[in-house]
């Protein structure tokens, strides 16, 4: 089978091109009269096309200036401009002992960025918000002992993951990052795929985050992102570093979920670092990382990802103030309960890096 190589050696001053939509869209008005209720069945139109109805007849209208709210236009061409800055994230809340707590209300949830408290405009318990994933399968030499029921594993989590309205792609990666299967609800085909593993030399486990982020970032928004990661956490050959894996997942949206195959249990003898980073970049996702006792539960580690997937709480709200495009905005997720909540701890406020 021929690999694919990893692009960052072909092209050693690689960037990422921001592909973010614009945070603001214009609404062409005939002329400057009032807003009149013409002109707000315009403006639910635009929340609809950008998922803020989530129900016919219950609309979060972006937010106005005070001219447009007053009627007066906001330009000589009469033109209304909506700034559609709906921060959406997911929230995994879990009790004492890690089962997910259902039933919480948005006067339960607090939400701070950069140290303001937000008002949650959304919140979705259990949300039906469909699913795009990546799945990558360590296969340096380092995991051929284990791939076969690493495969096995990872084809029960497919089937039982996967539904007609979700998505998933498989990747392989050694020395080089190789996608196995594009993105598909089609679930004997993404099974198959695992079967074309190959091992190789290396472990380019930064690369891999980075490109199954990049991978999620050209589907339609809208939808969850998650990346799956099973590996021995023995970084050795990837062109990105630690940095840029972890912002091109934030950029995505991206929750990492890794699973660490610890073959030697003495910390003397494994990549320390490699699985420091990794719970590093997954908290800062709002993912997670398990660590199986022994092979022979790396299923239940695969289920465990797929209850939490089932059982998130979708919380929404408008930025205040507005942040500026290009900057990454600390944020803090807070419940009220006995219980602890793992969301991603920044976001990326969209447009050209700074």
């Amino acid at each position: 089978m021929k690999r694919a190589s990893n692009p960052f050696s072909r092209s050693p001053n690689h960037t990422c091109v921001p592909i973010f939509p614009p945070a603001s869209r214009s609404i062409q008005n005939s002329g400057p009269e009032t807003l009149s209720s013409a002109r707000r069945r315009v403006v639910r139109s635009l929340a609809l096309l950008f998922g803020l109805c989530p129900v016919a007849g219950a609309c979060f209208y972006p937010a106005l200036s005070a001219a447009t709210a007053a009627g007066e236009p906001q330009d000589q061409r009469g033109r209304i401009r909506s700034d559609v800055t709906l921060v959406s994230l997911l929230a995994s809340v879990l009790d004492k002992n890690g089962r997910p707590m259902l039933g919480l209300t948005a006067d339960q949830f607090e939400v701070y960025e950069e140290g303001v408290k937000q008002k949650i405009e959304i919140l979705e318990s259990e949300t039906q918000q469909p699913l795009d994933l990546v799945l990558m399968i360590d296969s340096s030499l380092s995991e051929v002992k284990e791939l076969e029921l690493e495969e096995t594993a990872a084809s029960q989590f497919i089937g039982k993951l996967v539904r007609p309205e979700d998505r998933l792609s498989t990747y392989e990666f050694s020395e080089a990052v190789t996608q196995l299967a594009p993105f598909s609800s089609n679930v004997p085909v993404l099974q198959a795929s695992l079967r074309r593993v190959l091992p190789g030399d290396g472990t380019s486990m930064y690369d891999a985050i980075f490109l199954g982020s990049q991978g999620l970032m050209k589907n339609p928004p809208g939808r969850r992102r998650a990346i799956v990661l099973v590996t021995d956490a023995g970084e050795t050959t990837s062109s990105a570093d630690f940095e840029t894996a972890r912002r091109a997942a934030l950029r995505a949206d991206a929750l990492l979920y890794t699973i660490v195959i610890r073959a030697v249990k003495n910390e003397g003898g494994r990549n320390t670092a490699g699985e420091h980073a990794l719970e590093t970049i997954a908290d800062t996702t709002g993912g997670a990382t398990y660590y199986p006792d022994d092979i022979a539960h790396l299923g239940d580690m695969f289920d465990q990802i797929n209850r939490e997937l089932r059982t998130q709480y979708r919380i929404a709200y408008y930025p205040e103030p507005r942040p500026p495009a290009g900057v990454y905005r600390n944020l803090d997720v807070r419940v009220k309960c006995d219980c602890r909540v793992r969301a991603r701890k920044a976001y990326y406020s969209g447009g050209k890096l700074d």
